[in-house]
């Protein structure tokens, strides 16, 4: 373990951090604020883990720990727990006790006959015991499992630490579940330990020396329901190749077995039967269904399950305590039992056919053509209700009972398009490696390699997925119009995440040989509609149904594929003729998804956050995930649009999709992303590094964009530590010793913030030839944005006699308030001309309209360089009162002098024993409050008292 409490959590207790803090606080708190806390949750919620960090901490601390833990057993045992308690310290008790007290903890601890108890006696005696230890040195208590402690020993204990409410005692308790045990003080605080996000569970199984990828890793996080000992366990289960069901149970370990069913082995044979036909059944089924299938009628038979807690039986359903306990019964179950149980619930759900089929599934025992049909039939049924993930499951099933390889082929090329949109790039790859172990049919091919490229580029591989594609395209083009546009579509999208030269003009080439594949493909379309495309082939790209969708995925082909700078032109012709639709469809949907990326692309950043929130807001409604790509785009239009907290927000929602699906660039560039906004915003913490394991298995260079937004993220983060050289030199290399743009789109959206990085270091000569390749790269017709920052660049970057000329057009056009920051950072840096020309009345100017912007988008930086510029301007800025110190808490006080010593979050939580994280969230709450908005300005407020 670190010194640091908060790495200790971050390594131990994934997701888990504000508990860890919640403890720590606790723990760390001063000796005349004793305190409380009973910690609740599931068996394997991380409980135990979060006491033992606390003991940890505390003996570092020289705190005194006294443990003891709850046992089944023993609680029948009068004081046994107050035995494990207070044994160990029972030599205190001395001479100088009353004797009346002293013989009743001997007596009741064995250590002098038995003699009549009065429970007054032994109450006080404990009291004095406590409180005595607790004057000489703090004290921590630590009783887990307090579920299990005798009713006596908790009686006693209750009383003691309730009447000690002036002594350095703190106490942790620690109960299974969520209801509490009775007779609890009633002002006793709670921390209830919920399952884990999805984000957080995968961060965890991502932590194990083996995790799963593609189905059986979202098959594990399904079963194991955020529950963090779980998913340690059936990784470990997977890893050691236990029995999964084809609805992907996994066969729990023996230990999982003890702690979520325990009692299974006890229960009467009927009940064992009924539980098993509740496991294998869906989660909604009725228990009519159940009880039919079984051929009783008598509910009794669940009464011995229901009393060990393993289900309930509520509201016409059979409800099991956790997704591990249904495991657990389905795998002490023999392959007979399970197979005639289907089989059994398949006959009585003759109007239910989706769950009908996945029953003859569970009892199939070899391929067999009618079950795989049912099957598909089902994953169409489940795809129209927005269920990507049973979609894919029930064609993959298909695919394994097809006793054809053609029917298999093409079952799987089904399957890969619907993994597609679920997004999950792992899950995808095993399809195609499955579907080229079968597949003969070339026209299937396409489908497949669509899938396959975009598996790829999630994973960063933007060279193999693009080279996938362009040999399709080259050598085996198909003869669907669909499956060409879609392969040019998903090649775009390589192309823009690349950013390689070389793959833009081998995309212009993919584009000029889609007019002639598509006169071939509609001379053959007469021929093979029907008999040999098949009415489920021309259904793998529906959103490319419609002439409209095509459309715009031509124009955003075109976009990314030319290098000049017109892309605003095309975007607004292509509205002008076709208004952007409502979401009438998956082809509509489709469109506007491309409209919003083409809109991001050409720099209409308002049409891009109004088009891509109603994309992601309508898939939601419709119960599907919005494309990850989408949550970047969608940030960093909103980021460019001055709407930071809606963008911090999507970050992490996206964060987490790209985290569970194993969407590496995607994960990256919204941790660039997060990075971006936080710098923006004036935070400097010392471990927003952008490094690890994550980014050194990237190759950088075949993934340009996620470069890009890497460095800028690192140059924007070294701006706000003060560090202008470090900012220079990231701007720098999104471009090369040439000036040419490392990535075509995203390099020249940063002229600006280079140009301002380069006057800070005295740099401006070296940007020359940057500043001229930009304006070449954008040629005659820049959007506007790219205009404005051209302006602002060259201002800085030329100077001399046109400089003001440059100022005043980057911030005069009324067009510049859909770029709020731009605007304003450009405002400050003309306030900074203008103040050097001694027009210090003009500059006060700007300087009060960057002011007031600055903290409208809560910017912290450019809000205190404007109050700064504003006072060498003549201007008196009221200073920060040092009494605002009296209104913050003395945690605060003190996190605020380490602070102004120069410390960093990590260095004062290491001291404080909080994580950095805690001591971020302390200092962005004190600065409003002292009236500053940088970290050195707590030096001065310091110097004021």
């Amino acid at each position: 373990m670190t010194s640091g409490a908060g790495d200790s959590a971050a390594n131990a207790l994934i997701g888990r951090e504000r508990a860890v803090d919640r403890v720590m606080e606790l723990v760390t708190a001063e000796s005349s604020h004793p305190g409380s806390l009973l910690i609740v949750g599931e068996c394997g919620a991380g409980k135990s883990r979060l006491l033992g960090l606390a003991a940890e901490q505390a003996r570092r601390r020289g705190i005194r720990v006294l443990a003891a833990q709850g046992d089944e057993i023993e609680s029948r045992q009068p004081f046994a727990s107050l035995h494990q308690l207070l044994f160990p310290v029972l030599d205190t008790v001395d001479e100088t006790w009353p004797g009346h007290l002293r013989e009743t903890l001997h007596s009741v601890f064995g250590l002098a006959p038995v003699r009549p108890l009065d429970p007054m006696e032994l109450r006080v005696a404990v009291h004095k015991l406590l409180s005595g230890l607790a004057r000489r040195t703090p004290v921590l208590l630590i009783i887990d499992d307090l579920q299990h402690f005798d009713r006596d020993s908790l009686d006693i204990l209750f009383f003691a630490t309730r009447r000690l409410a002036d002594e350095a005692m703190s106490v942790l308790f620690a109960a299974r579940g969520e209801q509490l045990p009775p007779g609890l003080p009633t002002d006793l605080s709670v921390l209830s330990l919920g399952p884990l996000s999805e984000h957080a569970a995968a961060t965890l199984l991502d932590a194990q020396p083996w995790s799963p990828s593609g189905r059986a890793r979202m098959d594990l996080l399904r079963q194991a329901e955020g529950n963090p000992l779980a998913v340690i366990e059936l990784c470990r289960a997977m890893r050691a190749g236990r029995q999964t069901t084809p609805d992907g149970v996994v066969s729990p370990s023996s230990r999982i077995r003890h702690l979520f069913a325990a009692g299974l082995d006890g229960l009467p044979k009927d009940t064992q039967r009924a539980l098993l036909y509740a496991a294998v059944a869906s989660e909604r089924e009725d228990l009519a269904v159940i009880m039919a299938a079984l051929g009783s009628a008598d509910l009794a038979v669940w009464s011995p399950a229901e009393a060990v807690g393993l289900v309930t039986v509520v509201g016409g359903r059979v409800v099991f305590r956790h997704s591990l306990v249904r495991a657990a019964v389905v795998h002490q179950a023999s392959a007979q039992q399970r197979h005639q149980s289907h089989r059994d619930l398949a006959l009585r759900l003759h109007t239910e056919p989706s769950r009908r089929a996945w029953h003859l599934a569970g009892a199939s025992i070899g391929p067999d053509e009618s079950v795989a049909a049912a099957l598909e039939e089902s994953a169409g049924l489940a795809q129209q209700q927005g269920g990507l993930f049973a979609t894919v499951r029930a064609l993959e099933e298909a695919a394994r009972l097809s006793p054809c390889d053609k029917d298999r082929a093409r079952r799987l090329s089904k399957a890969i398009t619907a993994a597609n949109d679920f997004g999950d790039p792992s899950w995808v790859r095993e399809l195609y490696a499955d579907f080229l172990a079968v597949n003969e049919d070339p026209e299937l091919l396409g489908p497949a390699a669509c899938g396959a490229a975009w598996a790829l580029s999630q994973f960063s591989f933007q060279r193999e997925a693009f080279e996938l594609l362009f040999d399709v395209m080259t050598n085996k083009p198909p003869r669907s119009a669909r499956t060409i546009y879609a392969l040019l579509a998903v090649a775009t999208g390589v192309v823009h995440k690349s950013g390689l030269p070389e793959h833009r003009h081998a995309l212009r080439q993919m584009r000029d040989q889609v007019a002639q594949a598509i006169q071939v493909a509609e001379a053959v379309q007469v021929e093979h509609t029907e008999a040999d495309a098949g009415p489920e082939r021309t259904a793998l790209y529906p959103v490319l149904a419609k002439e409209e969708a095509v459309d715009v995925h031509l124009a955003l082909t075109r976009t990314v594929a030319e290098p000049g700078g017109q892309r605003h032109l095309q975007l607004r012709a292509y509205l002008k003729e076709r208004p952007i639709p409502g979401l009438n469809g998956v082809a509509d949907t489709a469109r506007m998804n491309a409209v919003g990326s083409l809109a991001y692309l050409a720099d209409e950043s308002d049409v891009c956050v109004d088009v891509l929130r109603q994309v992601i807001a309508g898939l939601r409604a419709r119960g599907f995930l919005a494309p990850a790509i989408l949550f970047t785009l969608l940030a960093g239009a909103l980021l460019d649009t001055g709407r930071w907290a809606e963008a911090e927000e999507l970050i992490d929602e996206g964060a987490a999709l790209a985290a569970v699906r194993k969407m590496t660039h995607v994960e990256l560039d919204l941790q660039a992303l997060k990075v971006t906004v936080r710098a923006l915003r004036g935070h400097s913490e010392p471990e927003i590094v952008l490094t690890g394991p994550l980014w050194h298995g990237v190759s950088l260079d075949e993934n340009r964009a996620t470069d890009a937004l890497r460095l800028r993220a690192r140059g924007l983060h070294a701006t706000a530590t003060g560090d202008h050289e470090s900012a220079f030199r990231h701007l720098r290399e999104l471009f090369d010793g040439d000036g040419e743009p490392l990535h075509f789109f995203l390099s020249a959206r940063s002229i600006a913030e280079l140009a301002t990085a380069g006057q800070r270091t005295g740099r401006q000569e070296d940007l020359v030839p940057v500043l001229a390749a930009v304006r070449r790269q954008q040629g005659a017709r820049p959007s506007t944005r790219m205009t404005l920052l051209m302006h602002h660049a060259a201002a800085l970057i030329e100077g001399g006699e046109q400089a003001e000329h440059h100022f005043r057009l980057a911030v005069a056009n009324p067009a510049a308030d859909q770029w709020p920051l731009e605007r304003t950072q450009a405002r400050l840096n003309y306030a900074m001309w203008l103040r050097r020309q001694r027009r210090a009345k003009e500059a006060r100017a700007q300087l009060t309209i960057v002011a007031e912007s600055a903290v409208r988008l809560g910017a912290d930086l450019l809000a205190g360089q404007a109050l700064s510029e504003l006072r060498a301007s003549g201007v008196v800025v009221a200073p920060s009162s040092a009494d605002a110190l009296n209104d913050l808490t003395a945690q605060q006080r003190q996190i605020v002098r380490l602070a102004a010593s120069g410390l960093t979050n990590r260095e004062i939580g290491e001291q404080l024993f909080l994580s950095p994280r805690t001591i971020g969230s302390h200092l962005y709450q004190v600065y409003p409050k002292l009236g500053i908005s940088r970290r050195h300005q707590l030096r001065d407020v310091l110097q004021e008292t």
